[in-house]
Protein backbone atom coordinates (compact mmCIF):
# COMPACT_ATOMS: atom_id res chain seq x y z
CA UNK A 1 0.00 0.00 0.00
CA UNK A 2 2.90 2.42 0.53
CA UNK A 3 4.01 1.81 -3.11
CA UNK A 4 0.75 2.69 -4.49
CA UNK A 5 0.19 6.03 -2.07
CA UNK A 6 3.82 6.94 -2.75
CA UNK A 7 3.25 6.50 -6.83
CA UNK A 8 -0.09 7.87 -6.81
CA UNK A 9 1.25 11.12 -4.76
CA UNK A 10 4.43 11.54 -6.65
CA UNK A 11 2.31 11.03 -10.26
CA UNK A 12 -0.45 13.77 -8.71
CA UNK A 13 2.88 16.19 -7.61
CA UNK A 14 4.18 15.84 -11.00
CA UNK A 15 1.14 17.12 -12.92
CA UNK A 16 0.03 19.50 -10.56
CA UNK A 17 4.19 21.12 -11.41
CA UNK A 18 3.37 20.25 -15.26
CA UNK A 19 0.57 22.43 -15.02
CA UNK A 20 1.83 25.00 -13.07
CA UNK A 21 4.34 25.15 -16.08
CA UNK A 22 2.04 25.81 -18.72
CA UNK A 23 2.37 28.84 -20.31
CA UNK A 24 -1.32 29.75 -20.52
CA UNK A 25 -1.04 29.09 -16.93
CA UNK A 26 1.62 31.28 -15.71
CA UNK A 27 0.11 34.13 -18.80
CA UNK A 28 -3.26 34.04 -17.11
CA UNK A 29 -3.07 32.57 -13.66
CA UNK A 30 0.56 33.77 -12.33
CA UNK A 31 0.20 34.02 -8.70
CA UNK A 32 -1.17 30.87 -8.46
CA UNK A 33 1.35 29.12 -10.88
CA UNK A 34 4.59 30.74 -9.48
CA UNK A 35 2.51 29.68 -5.85
CA UNK A 36 2.69 25.93 -6.69
CA UNK A 37 5.90 26.35 -8.51
CA UNK A 38 7.28 27.77 -4.58
CA UNK A 39 5.47 25.60 -2.44
CA UNK A 40 7.69 22.57 -4.25
CA UNK A 41 4.50 20.47 -5.50
CA UNK A 42 6.43 17.90 -7.63
CA UNK A 43 7.20 14.31 -7.63
CA UNK A 44 9.37 12.56 -5.62
CA UNK A 45 13.21 12.10 -6.21
CA UNK A 46 13.97 8.83 -6.61
CA UNK A 47 10.25 7.36 -6.85
CA UNK A 48 11.21 4.93 -10.14
CA UNK A 49 13.81 3.33 -7.86
CA UNK A 50 11.28 2.78 -4.76
CA UNK A 51 8.49 1.42 -7.01
CA UNK A 52 10.94 -1.05 -8.60
CA UNK A 53 12.82 -2.60 -5.71
CA UNK A 54 9.13 -2.45 -3.93
CA UNK A 55 7.45 -3.96 -6.89
CA UNK A 56 10.17 -7.10 -7.14
CA UNK A 57 9.93 -7.66 -3.62
CA UNK A 58 6.03 -7.43 -3.50
CA UNK A 59 5.64 -10.08 -5.97
CA UNK A 60 7.69 -12.32 -4.34
CA UNK A 61 6.24 -11.83 -1.01
CA UNK A 62 2.87 -12.63 -2.32
CA UNK A 63 3.78 -15.83 -4.03
CA UNK A 64 4.06 -18.14 -1.86
CA UNK A 65 0.52 -17.02 -0.71
CA UNK A 66 -1.03 -17.47 -4.60
CA UNK A 67 0.96 -20.62 -4.66
CA UNK A 68 -0.64 -22.22 -1.29
CA UNK A 69 -4.20 -21.25 -2.49
CA UNK A 70 -3.82 -22.27 -5.67
CA UNK A 71 -4.74 -18.86 -6.96
CA UNK A 72 -2.58 -18.86 -10.18
CA UNK A 73 -4.81 -18.63 -13.67
CA UNK A 74 -6.13 -21.68 -15.64
CA UNK A 75 -6.99 -22.59 -18.97
CA UNK A 76 -8.85 -25.68 -18.23
CA UNK A 77 -11.54 -25.59 -21.41
CA UNK A 78 -9.76 -28.98 -22.73
CA UNK A 79 -9.24 -30.46 -19.16
CA UNK A 80 -12.54 -30.12 -17.54
CA UNK A 81 -14.07 -33.24 -18.35
CA UNK A 82 -11.38 -35.42 -17.54
CA UNK A 83 -11.82 -37.82 -14.52
CA UNK A 84 -10.39 -36.43 -11.32
CA UNK A 85 -7.24 -38.68 -11.46
CA UNK A 86 -5.80 -37.08 -14.62
CA UNK A 87 -6.91 -33.65 -13.19
CA UNK A 88 -4.91 -34.29 -10.25
CA UNK A 89 -2.07 -35.47 -12.99
CA UNK A 90 -1.86 -32.28 -14.60
CA UNK A 91 -1.83 -29.98 -11.49
CA UNK A 92 0.85 -31.80 -9.97
CA UNK A 93 2.54 -31.60 -13.60
CA UNK A 94 2.23 -27.96 -13.65
CA UNK A 95 3.16 -27.59 -9.82
CA UNK A 96 6.64 -29.24 -10.58
CA UNK A 97 7.28 -27.08 -13.40
CA UNK A 98 6.32 -23.92 -11.63
CA UNK A 99 8.40 -25.01 -9.17
CA UNK A 100 11.39 -25.36 -10.92
CA UNK A 101 11.11 -22.05 -12.33
CA UNK A 102 10.56 -20.50 -9.18
CA UNK A 103 13.58 -21.81 -8.01
CA UNK A 104 15.75 -21.06 -11.50
CA UNK A 105 14.51 -17.49 -10.55
CA UNK A 106 15.15 -17.53 -6.77
CA UNK A 107 18.69 -18.93 -7.80
CA UNK A 108 19.14 -16.32 -10.32
CA UNK A 109 18.26 -13.58 -7.90
CA UNK A 110 21.08 -14.79 -5.62
CA UNK A 111 23.68 -14.62 -8.40
CA UNK A 112 22.65 -11.36 -8.94
CA UNK A 113 22.31 -10.17 -4.84
CA UNK A 114 26.20 -11.18 -4.67
CA UNK A 115 27.42 -9.48 -7.76
CA UNK A 116 25.41 -6.20 -6.91
CA UNK A 117 27.06 -6.72 -3.34
CA UNK A 118 30.29 -7.29 -4.97
CA UNK A 119 30.18 -4.32 -6.98
CA UNK A 120 28.43 -1.79 -4.23
CA UNK A 121 26.49 -0.48 -7.39
CA UNK A 122 24.01 2.05 -5.73
CA UNK A 123 20.86 3.63 -7.65
CA UNK A 124 20.87 6.99 -9.62
CA UNK A 125 18.45 9.19 -7.85
CA UNK A 126 18.74 7.99 -3.94
CA UNK A 127 21.89 6.46 -4.36
CA UNK A 128 20.77 3.50 -2.17
CA UNK A 129 22.55 0.02 -2.87
CA UNK A 130 20.58 -1.95 -5.39
CA UNK A 131 22.15 -5.33 -3.39
CA UNK A 132 19.43 -4.36 -0.78
CA UNK A 133 16.23 -4.61 -3.34
CA UNK A 134 17.97 -7.99 -4.82
CA UNK A 135 18.23 -9.11 -0.79
CA UNK A 136 14.50 -8.59 0.00
CA UNK A 137 13.80 -10.21 -3.33
CA UNK A 138 15.88 -13.33 -3.13
CA UNK A 139 14.28 -13.69 0.68
CA UNK A 140 10.81 -13.21 -0.42
CA UNK A 141 11.74 -15.71 -3.41
CA UNK A 142 13.47 -18.05 -1.15
CA UNK A 143 10.31 -18.21 1.24
CA UNK A 144 8.82 -19.10 -2.47
CA UNK A 145 10.89 -21.87 -3.09
CA UNK A 146 9.98 -23.62 -0.17
CA UNK A 147 6.60 -23.25 -0.75
CA UNK A 148 6.66 -24.49 -4.03
CA UNK A 149 8.81 -27.65 -3.17
CA UNK A 150 6.08 -28.25 -0.44
CA UNK A 151 2.71 -27.60 -2.89
CA UNK A 152 4.55 -30.09 -5.48
CA UNK A 153 5.00 -32.63 -2.19
CA UNK A 154 1.73 -32.09 -1.19
CA UNK A 155 0.36 -32.26 -4.64
CA UNK A 156 1.77 -35.77 -5.07
CA UNK A 157 0.26 -36.74 -1.75
CA UNK A 158 -3.28 -35.79 -3.08
CA UNK A 159 -2.66 -37.83 -6.11
CA UNK A 160 -1.26 -40.89 -4.20
CA UNK A 161 -4.31 -40.53 -1.52
CA UNK A 162 -6.67 -38.99 -3.52
CA UNK A 163 -7.70 -36.59 -1.01
CA UNK A 164 -7.18 -32.88 -0.97
CA UNK A 165 -4.24 -31.21 1.46
CA UNK A 166 -3.62 -27.75 0.05
CA UNK A 167 -6.65 -25.45 1.40
CA UNK A 168 -9.03 -24.20 -1.56
CA UNK A 169 -7.31 -26.34 -4.14
CA UNK A 170 -8.31 -25.17 -7.80
CA UNK A 171 -9.23 -28.23 -9.41
CA UNK A 172 -10.37 -28.19 -12.89
CA UNK A 173 -14.00 -27.87 -13.23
Amino acid sequence: MAIVVLTSVSVAGREINGFAHWDMIKENMPFLSQWIIDSGIASFNGDYEILEAGIAFTIFAFLPICQFYGGHATVDIFTSKLPTKYQRLLIGFWEFILAAIIITITWQLFKGLVTKFNNQETTFMLRFPVWWAYGASFIAAFVSSLVAVYCVVARVMEIITNNNILPKQEEAH
